[in-house]
């Protein structure tokens, strides 16, 4: 397969798309609205608790019924209407933040069971969602422009987490728990956005002979036998599930740095402040030659700054350095996501990208979990700079046995 992708000289190309425009309008409002909900339902939860594994339960919860539909909805993102399901999914969250809104203001015993579950039914509609949505963005450009298209992505992507999850703090220190009606305001929107795209869907013949089962095999078989592809979510995989502290800024917050839930939310933006800077730079000089190093280099230097995160008591400087991780994880998710949509078949876009969120999407729950436990049986910073030693690990082991991974090279040669 020729995996070279030829440089386009526009750096505005993707923006040039009405749908690629609509798309990233949906998801820059439904990202402000997860972003703010997982700050203000994780300062909630562990104002209820104060312990540190509830944080890490947040991830569980959630990643739970994550896993137990994704595969099947990568089989129906390649079968059925995509924008059906996405509008189906939408409703789900919207009913979602009503009932967090409710949750809030009960008196009941029960309210943190009621979070939980409540964050157990957004992840079953997010599990849902997110075949069909990548699959409708791969139709949103024509393919020689997917680098273009994959870096605007993750620029728009981290703009919206950036004010999602910075002005969360200011939006739950002025709102309070009304913060969570701001969250069905904006998935709103991110309906009426989503309501313009025309994707342009392509119905497959095998799949519908196929039972269920033998497709989703099909999209497990793939991944498993492409060893760029497979390295390359694979190292995500580790290097977050190690490497992740972001289930554990409420404690930083509000006992390490002493900052509250203002400096919390900034300290969640931070990240995505950092990947902001780093698309635009990316835009314009992407990172399509000497491709698999450089991903390496980035995943190393994540894990280089979580552990100087661990350490660090210095609020500005544990603002810095979650930034520079942003920057290095900017380039990850550009390279993933233009090896997903340039090196997958059309046919095959929803099965293989189920297949990739359990890896992706896992990695963050799951990391926020082993985050938690970790945190509880060795301490809150010696927690994380294990998980951040363990990435360079990853990062080495990664190096010496992929390979292909490593000489990975997008640019096209002439």
């Amino acid at each position: 397969m020729n995996n070279s992708i030829p440089l386009k000289n526009d750096p505005y190309i993707a923006l040039k798309f009405a749908d690629f425009r609509y798309f990233v309008t949906t998801k820059i409002l439904i990202t402000m609205a997860l972003q703010i909900q997982a700050v203000v339902v994780g300062w909630h939860i562990y104002s209820l608790t104060h312990d540190p594994l509830s944080l890490g339960l947040i991830g569980l919860v959630e990643i739970i019924p994550n896993f137990s539909v994704t595969l099947f909805a990568g089989h129906f993102a390649d079968l059925y209407d995509r924008k059906k399901i996405v509008y189906s999914c939408l409703t789900a969250l919207l009913i979602c933040s009503l009932s967090l809104f409710y949750a809030a203001y009960s008196s009941s015993t029960y309210q943190l069971y009621w979070l939980y579950a409540i964050i157990a039914l957004s992840g079953f509609a997010r599990g849902i969602i997110s075949p069909s949505l990548f699959s409708i963005l791969t139709e949103c450009v024509p393919k020689e422009h997917y680098v273009n298209s994959t870096s605007w992505h993750s620029t728009l992507w981290q703009i919206a987490f950036m004010i999602g999850a910075g002005g969360s703090g200011f939006l739950f220190n002025f709102l309070s728990y009304n913060a969570y009606l701001v969250i069905f305001i904006l998935i709103s929107l991110s309906m009426i956005a989503f309501y313009f795209i025309s994707p342009k869907h392509h119905s497959l013949k095998q799949d519908k002979q196929a039972s269920m089962l033998d497709s989703i095999k099909l999209g497990i078989k793939f991944v498993f036998s492409n060893q760029v592809f497979l390295g390359a979510i694979s190292l995500d995989l580790f290097a977050v599930l190690f490497g992740g502290a972001v289930a554990l800024l409420p404690i930083y917050a509000n006992d390490i740095l002493k900052v509250g839930p203002k400096g919390l939310g900034f300290l969640k933006a931070a990240p995505s402040l950092g990947s902001f800077l780093m698309a635009a730079i990316v835009v314009h000089w992407p990172p399509v030659k000497n491709t698999g190093k450089k991903l390496l280099w980035a995943v190393l230097g994540f894990g280089l700054c979580m552990i100087i995160f661990g350490i660090s008591k210095n609020y500005y400087l544990s603002l810095f350095v979650l930034a520079l991780s942003g920057a290095f994880d900017n380039i990850s998710v550009v390279v993933r996501g233009t090896i997903m949509q340039s090196m997958v078949p059309v046919d095959m876009k929803g099965k293989v990208y189920a297949v990739n969120s359990i890896f992706i999407g896992s990695s963050n729950e799951i990391g926020a979990f082993e985050s938690g436990l970790t945190a509880r049986l060795m301490g809150v910073v010696p927690s994380v700079v294990f998980g951040g030693t363990m990435t360079l690990g990853v990062v080495i082991f990664t190096y010496l046995k992929a390979p292909k991974l490593k000489n990975l090279n997008f640019l096209k040669n002439s």
